[in-house]
């Protein structure tokens, strides 16, 4: 037996704890014939009581049954890991794991391809020196890889690629000796290998999954079928970890005052990414109009090496224009909703607006009937409420929100099924500047995200913009809907504004992964509910809309509005 127990010991090691069905009884006596011969003659009880009480410090190898839980950190004892563990030995098919990292913050990703097509993967097992995790097949994304279709010289359309994240929460400490890669297929075959597992940060780990998602190969329908892949569990995994990632960056936020902390009416919370140039625009078209001197600018960085430029801008333009304002400035990308509740934190107001870079005053006078509409109207007119925008060539960018499905078909290896996506539509979108019909003031499905202005304690009490989205997509339609759930929908009032839509920010491939994680959580969140009344562009259960959120065209006037 391995004389290891004393060298264990000092390194800290405890002891396992796990039930016997997690342990193979079977393969750990087939691999330690001293163990299995005392058994043999009574002298040990079982393989599962040798290992718990003395093989663990022995560094004996081990191998976890089927029954072991999957896509669970599992810490454990010293584990041996250049012995080969049964069922690899005489393995035919081919494999390779081609990529495994991870972060402090507990993220794991791994990446390969398998030739399994005549039996199935069924589990990878990743076992270091004092953890163990296990990828079951239900929870890995298999993707088309045509280098390794060539490579095979495959005929069959099969998804020979894979790659798993899993959010453990835990950090993992990892040898640069590398861990122990089991992969198992169905019929019991198994190829075993050591691997490096590299180490990021959370953020670059978090980038580095969605560009590999947003860049996967799929059979079909390339977005639906991305979208559905997501529904495995590598959706949920990846956005509890942008989330858990987006926390922390807040927790660590710098800020900086310009111009006091007097009451308010109004706090305009702007989340910048990548572009400065907007600090100075915004002040200059803001300021001096009706209204705005009882206003505020929170500006929310998301990204960092703007840093000291942005304090340079904002402490300028105060200077020049006298706005109050405040910087809030993140260690890194948080996204749009971790952006904007760090910016209400900093409100000097009662009513937070959410407004993007890219937005700028149509109506001059916007700012004093912005306070007119929240003092004189119902207050369930004015919760929550956005306004209409329009492109730079005066046509209708948006007059509120409202939902459709699309159904695609997904390839599955027997079948073909449908697959429904909730899809966002702009009432009016296009529509010409002397259209009055889809600027009215009215209740509507949801409002974007452009510009939503909303009592602070109602915003406070909805938890605001939720931060499972990753980056920026469909928060807004999301706090429109948490809002509706409470009893009060969102309305739109006729407070023109120009949006020179995606110019504020640059779009990496990480956001296009971002995004397709994103339409799928709010479809999984949402879809039922639309689906009760809330679909299309006149949706039956919409308060106060007396079942007719769009107008007929008769009602279209020459004005213009301003």
């Amino acid at each position: 037996m391995n004389d290891s127990s004393e060298d264990s010991k000092r390194n800290g090691a405890s002891p396992p704890v796990f039930p016997p069905s997690w342990f193979d009884e079977e393969a750990y006596l087939l691999t330690h014939e001293d163990v299995a011969a005392g058994v043999a003659c009574g002298a040990i009880h079982s393989g599962y009581e040798h290992y718990v009480t003395q093989g663990w410090l022995e560094n004996r190898s081990v191998v976890f049954s089927r029954q072991a839980p999957h896509d669970q950190l599992y810490r454990w004892g010293v584990v041996e890991k250049d012995q080969p563990l049964p069922g690899a030995q005489g393995a035919k098919f081919r494999c390779n794991i081609e990529l495994a990292v991870a972060s402090g913050g507990g993220g794991l990703f791994v990446s390969g391809w398998i030739d399994d097509l005549e039996s199935p993967l069924d589990t990878i097992r990743i076992v270091n020196s004092n953890w163990m995790f296990i990828f079951s097949v239900s929870d890995l994304v298999r993707v088309r890889r045509a280098d390794v279709e060539k490579e095979l010289g495959a005929s069959h359309q099969h998804s020979y690629g894979f790659f798993g994240f899993c959010n453990t929460g835990d950090p993992l400490v990892v040898e640069s000796v590398g861990c122990s890669f089991n992969i198992q297929r169905q019929d019991g075959s198994a190829e075993q290998t050591n691997v490096n597992i590299g180490r990021i940060g959370d953020v670059e780990l978090r980038d580095l999954v969605l560009n590999y998602f947003a860049q996967a190969g799929f059979y079909g329908n390339r977005q639906v079928e991305a979208i559905r892949a997501c529904g495995s569990g590598f959706g949920a995994q990846i956005a509890g970890f942008n989330r858990d990632v987006s926390r922390r960056l807040v927790r660590g936020a710098y800020t900086r005052n310009f111009g006091g902390t007097r009451p308010l009416r109004g706090s305009l919370m702007v989340c910048l990414y990548g572009k400065a140039e907007f600090v100075f625009l915004q002040n200059a078209l803001f300021s001096g109009r009706p209204g705005f001197q009882d206003y505020e600018i929170i500006w929310v960085s998301n990204s960092p090496d703007l840093s000291e430029r942005l304090l340079a801008e904002i402490e300028i333009a105060h200077s020049v224009y006298g706005v109050p304002q405040t910087a809030v400035l993140l260690p890194g990308n948080a996204g749009f909703g971790a952006a904007n509740n760090a910016a209400a934190s900093f409100a000097h107001s009662d009513r937070v607006i959410a407004i993007n870079p890219d937005v700028f005053p149509k109506d001059l006078a916007w700012a004093r009937k912005h306070t007119d509409l929240v003092d004189g109207l119902p207050a369930e007119q004015t919760r929550l409420f956005g306004a209409p925008l329009y492109y730079d060539d005066g046509s209708l960018m948006h007059g509120g929100m409202y939902f459709e499905f699309d159904t695609g078909v997904s390839l599955k290896a027997d079948s073909v099924e449908d697959c429904r996506l909730v899809r966002v539509e702009h009432y009016g979108k296009g529509a010409p500047a002397a259209s009055q019909r889809f600027t009215r003031p009215r209740p509507v499905p949801a409002v974007t995200g452009a510009f939503i202005s909303c009592d602070r304690a109602w915003y406070e009490k909805l938890g605001g913009f939720s931060e499972d989205y990753i980056f920026g997509n469909y928060e807004d339609a999301d706090l429109c809907l948490k809002s509706l759930q409470q009893g009060t929908p969102s309305w739109l009032h006729d407070l023109r504004l120009w949006h020179l839509e995606g110019k504020g920010s640059t779009r990496l491939p990480a956001h296009e992964g971002g995004w397709l994680v994103n339409r799928w959580l709010f479809a999984d969140r949402w879809a039922k509910e639309i689906d009760h009344g809330l679909l299309g562009p006149n949706p039956t259960r919409l308060p106060g809309a007396g079942g007719e959120a769009v107008p007929s065209s008769s009602e279209d006037t020459a004005g213009t509005g301003n």
